[in-house]
């Protein structure tokens, strides 16, 4: 019978060495890479902990294997008499023996402890009754507070940077599935970067301005993820699909109509925007026009709704913030004179909110957000302050935390996947020396947890905890820069910056070598090239009051044109003589005739200009002799 042919081909492969044939691509082990992207432990901050120094020795194991690790390190000599049976015990602990001395103690113990001699309460006739009690370790005490201290599992132990961005970064939003990340910036940009397609370079795959000249302020992914939302400065919010291609861009209002009702969008710059929890063709805006409008994404000629808050006296106070329930059943605003209203969407809802609390905040408020239960809401302002509300009791907060700088207008907050934690960032101040910072605090307990550093620079703006990934992304920047942090766990994270930070660069060959092109331009030459428009020369030289002999512009005070007199033709020497009464105008008082006659014996004697050259051929003149006489006879 013919052999096995795997066999045969595993028995011709021996022999051959291992390395023959195509050898694979050497690649980094992960913990190297991992290392690299290791945070700064410096830079986190935790609250003071009374753990002792021998649990943080150890890790997370159980109480009886730290007992028993300890009891090695401080094991002591080995009893060196080999007849005695109790020198070292192997296995599960055994019941003390009647005869067992003091000076066993010290041998070495390998497995568990075993009970000390009095563990079990013996009768009055001595006879021990049930099994032995275990021995009470000195470090359950320890271990306790240490998992209190690592119970939260945050992921901060690592850290990547998505760079890209020359001002600080005030939007981001992360889709469902955590493969994409957008960004916005205050240099009028958005940056597209993907996970999968993302090498350790991090380099973003697409670049989008929606608006020019306006700073991006909110992106929000729909539920399918297959468009995103984005907000910027300017009146009109646009629609995108995954792949950066513009799908559609809202309406503007006519800024002339008094009522915001009549119009058929936002007149002035936004300020907040979401996506519908549920509902993939809905979402919500905000504006400084004082108005909250519902959308249709498939109609962008005009809106859904239009929400107007209650306001204390009439006018236009902007809404600096929205948000969404989780259940897309109730609106949050956050308007310009510190107040939270919060709307209820029932038929026949109107612009009344179901629940006005004024003066919740003494400044601007930058971010709202609802827990998933729908109990509680959390508010940032730029007073500095997080404060905590329960929806069933709004009057007065449940905790307010105070000392938390803000100075933009997106700083917003964010819950963790269990909601255990919520977290907002901090911006940096002039005095201080802390940095931008991520601040957690739990739910439960209203109380701060930990400081995360994230820049000792720049302010901590955007933050979000995804909960597929597990990870943990933060925004910031300056009038400079603007970056993206990543931090993440290498054994609690998934996916995201995990695959792209493993994936190296590829390397260039030579087939992507691109030569620059020359390229000749034949009318760029003096040859062709057309003689230079003087229009420009001539608009200069009009321009110029010298070379144009403009006249000097009116004086301030009697003149004419710039020359004092009192007339347009009157001259300064004649202006002069005139007040100093060297020139005497008498005309006004004689009659013309007799003013004419005066110079005719003159003219007559001396004459000047047409009497000479008509002087030889001039005719003698004859006058008629005057009837007056014959008259009056």
């Amino acid at each position: 019978m013919a052999d096995d042919p795997a066999e045969i081909y595993d028995g011709i492969r021996a022999e051959f060495p291992l390395s023959f044939g195509k050898q694979s691509k050497s690649q980094t082990p992960l913990e190297t890479i991992h290392n690299t992207t290791r945070r700064n432990q410096s830079l986190h901050q935790q609250p003071p902990s009374s753990s002792s120094s021998a649990a943080n020795d150890l890790p997370s194991l159980s109480s009886s294997s730290k007992t028993w690790l300890n009891s090695l390190r401080s094991a002591k000599t080995p009893n060196p008499n080999p007849n005695d049976s109790d020198a070292s015990l192997i296995g599960p602990p055994r019941p003390p023996q009647p005869n067992s001395t003091d000076e066993d103690d010290g041998d070495a113990l390998i497995g568990p402890p075993p009970p000390p001699p009095g563990g079990a309460e013996s009768d009055d006739d001595g006879e021990m009754i049930g099994p032995p009690a275990p021995a009470r370790s000195n470090m359950e005490d320890s271990d306790s507070e240490a998992e209190e201290e690592n119970k939260y599992r945050i992921p901060v132990s690592n850290e990547i940077v998505l760079k890209g961005h020359t001002k600080v970064v005030s939007a981001l939003a992360i889709d469902h599935t955590g493969s994409r990340v957008v960004t916005g910036s205050y240099d009028y940009s958005v940056r597209m970067y993907d996970f999968q397609g993302m090498n350790a370079k991090l380099q973003s795959f697409r670049q989008l301005e929606p608006s020019e000249g306006h700073q991006v302020r909110t992106i929000s992914w729909s539920p399918t993820a297959d468009r995103f939302l984005c907000v910027t400065g300017s009146a009109q919010a646009k629609i995108y699909d995954r792949d950066g291609l513009t799908l559609g861009e809202f309406v503007k209002g006519d800024m002339y109509i008094r009522d915001l009702k009549n119009t058929k969008g936002h007149i002035t710059g936004l300020t907040c925007g979401q996506w519908h929890p549920r509902k993939k063709d809905e979402i919500l805006t905000s504006s400084e026009d004082g108005s909250l409008r519902i959308w249709d994404v498939n109609d962008f000629k005009t809106q859904k709704q239009v929400i107007k808050p209650k306001l204390a006296r009439p006018g236009r106070v902007p809404v600096t913030t929205c948000a969404w329930d989780h259940e897309g059943q109730r609106i949050a605003g956050g308007i310009g004179d510190g107040s939270i209203q919060v709307w209820n969407i029932k038929p026949g809802w109107g612009s009344r909110p179901d629940i006005h609390v004024p003066g919740a905040h003494s400044d601007d408020i930058t971010g709202l957000k609802f827990s998933r239960d729908g109990r509680i809401l959390l508010s940032r302002s730029c007073d500095g302050t997080l404060k905590v509300w329960d929806l069933r009791q709004m009057k007065d907060p449940l905790k307010v935390f105070q000392d938390l700088p803000d100075n933009y207008a997106q700083t917003n907050i964010a819950f963790s996947p269990d909601e255990q934690l919520f977290l907002t960032g901090t911006s940096i101040e002039r005095e201080s020396t802390t940095g931008g910072l991520l601040c957690f605090f739990d739910r439960a307990k209203l109380e701060l947890v930990s400081k995360v550093g994230i820049s000792p620079t720049c302010s901590v703006v955007q933050c979000a905890w995804h909960p597929k990934l597990n990870q943990i992304f933060a925004t910031m920047g300056d009038k400079s820069q603007g970056e993206t942090h990543v931090l993440y766990d290498p054994t609690l994270s998934e996916r995201g910056a995990l695959v792209c930070v493993a994936r190296a660069p590829r390397k260039k060959s030579v087939d992507d070598f691109v030569a620059n092109p020359v390229i000749h331009n034949p009318h760029a030459l003096p040859l062709f090239r057309d003689q230079p428009s003087r229009k420009r020369e001539r608009e200069k030289t009009l321009k110029d009051p010298v070379k144009s002999h403009k006249p000097d512009l009116p004086m301030t005070g009697p003149g004419f044109g710039g020359r004092v007199g009192v007339s347009k033709g009157s001259l300064l020497t004649q202006y002069l003589m005139k007040q100093g009464g060297m020139i005497k105008e008498t005309w006004m008082d004689e009659d013309p005739r007799e003013a004419i006659l005066k110079y005719a014996d003159v003219a007559a004697k001396d004459p000047k200009y047409i009497a000479p050259a008509y002087a030889e051929t001039q005719p003698e003149t004859v006058f008629a002799k005057s009837d007056s006489e014959d008259e009056e006879k």
